[in-house]
C-alpha cells in the first residue's frame, strides 16, 4: 500500500560487540544513502554478544568498573569503550540486544520520544510473558517489581548521528546476573538487576520466542510513528 514501511529485520546471531558496532555503522550508512525514499525506515538488528562490559565515554564511567582486568579475564569478560549514551553496562549470552538504525527524520521522532518508544516495545514485550514492566521517572530503561523494590530487566543506550539511531537496548532474558556485580549498572548505585529467568523460575520463555515478541511489538510502535509522520506531512502540504 502506499506509504507502506520498508523496516528490515536482521538476526546477528551470536556476534563479539566491535563486529556489531561495525555492522551498526554499515546500516547506518545505508539508511543515509537512501534518505531520499520515504519509505526507507532502516533496520532493527537483534544480536548476543560474548561476555562483555561495555563503558561510555562519559568521565564518570571508568568509576563503575569494579573488578580487576585479571578477575575480568577468570571469567571470560572484555571491555570495550563504546560511543553510546549512558555508563556502563554488562552484555553476555542470554540478553538480547536489539539495534534499531532508525531514521528519526523521517519517522518524526525527537530522541526523548524515542527513547520512551524503546521503553515501550519492552514493556509491552514483557507482558506477553505475564510480567508487567514500568518506567522509573529517574531513570532510563525498564524495571518491574521485585520484592519490594525495583529492579531493571532492561537497559537502554543510544547514539543519534545525522538524526538516525544507533545502539538501543538489551533485554535480560537468561543471562549470568552474577556478571552485573563486577559493575555500577547504568552508574546506578544500589539498584538491582534482573532476567526473565530469575523472574519466570517455573516456565522461563525461550530466547526466539522473546525476539519475536520484541520484534513485533517495535515493529507495530514504529508503524505507528511512520504512518503518524506520513499524515503530518500530508497536512503540511
Amino acid at each position: 500500500m502506499a506509504g507502506a514501511m520498508d523496516l528490515r529485520v536482521i538476526d546477528l546471531g551470536v556476534r563479539p560487540y566491535a563486529d556489531a558496532c561495525q555492522d551498526q555503522a554499515d546500516r547506518h550508512e545505508e539508511v543515509l544513502a537512501s534518505r531520499d525514499a520515504p519509505t526507507r525506515v532502516g533496520y532493527i538488528l537483534l544480536v548476543e554478544h560474548p561476555p562483555v562490559v561495555t563503558i561510555s565515554r562519559r568521565a564518570s564511567a571508568k568509576d563503575h568498573l569494579l573488578a580487576t582486568p585479571e578477575h575480568l579475564a577468570s571469567r571470560g569478560i572484555t571491555v570495550c569503550e563504546t560511543d553510546r549514551g549512558g555508563d556502563i553496562t554488562y552484555h553476555g549470552p542470554g540478553q538480547l540486544v536489539a539495534y534499531p538504525i532508525l531514521d528519526l527524520n523521517l519517522l518524526g521522532l525527537g530522541i526523548h520520544a524515542y527513547m520512551r518508544l524503546l521503553e515501550e516495545s519492552v514493556i509491552r514485550t514483557l507482558a506477553h510473558f505475564g510480567l508487567a514492566g514500568q518506567r522509573d521517572e529517574t531513570a532510563t530503561g525498564v524495571w518491574v517489581a521485585n520484592g519490594p523494590n525495583l529492579a531493571k530487566i532492561a537497559a537502554m543506550g543510544v547514539r543519534v548521528r545525522r538524526w538516525i539511531s544507533m545502539h538501543g537496548l538489551a533485554l535480560n532474558v537468561s543471562p549470568r546476573l552474577e556478571d552485573f556485580q563486577l559493575i555500577v549498572p547504568c552508574g546506578l548505585v544500589g539498584r538491582q538487576v534482573t532476567s526473565l529467568r530469575e523472574l519466570k523460575r517455573d516456565q522461563t520463555p525461550l530466547m526466539q520466542d522473546v525476539k519475536l515478541a520484541l520484534v513485533r511489538e517495535l515493529t507495530d510502535l514504529i508503524e505507528q510513528v511512520h504512518q503518524a509522520a506520513i499524515a503530518a506531512r500530508s497536512r503540511a502540504d
